[in-house]
Parts: structure tokens; sequence; C-alpha cells
């Protein structure tokens, strides 16, 4: 529980930086930032590799390349479930959550060595 509601706050902290830096994204209030996040979690955890898996054949011939725009066609589509989230194009979705995805990653990281250096330095 502690570890998804961490990938959580990491996901809504994303969403809000992303929605400050990304023009054609817009969020309306720090509810909807929490839902956003939620929201992604679940389509990324069911949705998106049902997805990869269709679309296997043209992700093989690009080379990987496609599911950056699965990726930013999910993201709009998370904009179309979420009121008070609003993404007024398909490159809008695309960069945001490009830049989503980085820094989601990035806290991810930095917390996973701060969870290790804690663990070591408790023994």
């Amino acid at each position: 529980m502690k570890a998804f509601l961490i990938k959580w706050g990491i996901n809504s902290f994303a969403v809000f930086v992303v929605a400050h830096i990304v023009k054609g994204i817009e969020i309306s209030s720090p509810l909807s930032v929490l839902s956003v996040a939620l929201i992604i979690g679940i389509i990324n955890a069911f949705l998106r590799p049902l997805i990869i898996l269709i679309t296997l054949p043209i992700n093989i011939l690009t080379l990987g390349m496609f599911t950056f725009f699965i990726n930013g066609f999910l993201f709009y589509l998370v904009s179309k479930v979420v009121k008070g989230f609003v993404i007024t194009g398909f490159w809008p979705a695309f960069w945001g959550y490009i830049l989503f995805s980085t820094i989601s990653f990035l806290l991810s990281i930095i917390t996973l060595e701060m969870e290790l250096l804690r663990k070591v330095l408790d023994y």
C-alpha cells in the first residue's frame, strides 16, 4: 500500500508539472491532478499492454517508436475521461506524456535509491 501511495504521489506531481510546462494541457483542480494520476496508472496497467500487443507488428517495423504515439493517445484518452483535465490536441498529449514519463521515471529512481539507502543505514 505504501508503494502504491508513493507512486501515485510521484505521478500526481508529474501531472502537475506537465500541466504547467506543456502548452495545450490544462488542469483545473488538485482533485483532477489526483484523478489523472490514478487513471493513467490504471490505463497503463490494463489497457496499454493490450494495445501494445495488438500493435506489435507496427512496433517492430518502427523499432518501438510507435509506442510513443500509443502513449500520447492514451494520455489524450485520459483527458476525455477526467473532467478538469484538458488536452487541446495530439501533439500536446504526445509531448506531455514524454515529459510525464521522464519526470515519473526520475522521481521513482530517486525514491528507490532513498529507500535502499535507508535500509543500508538501518543495518
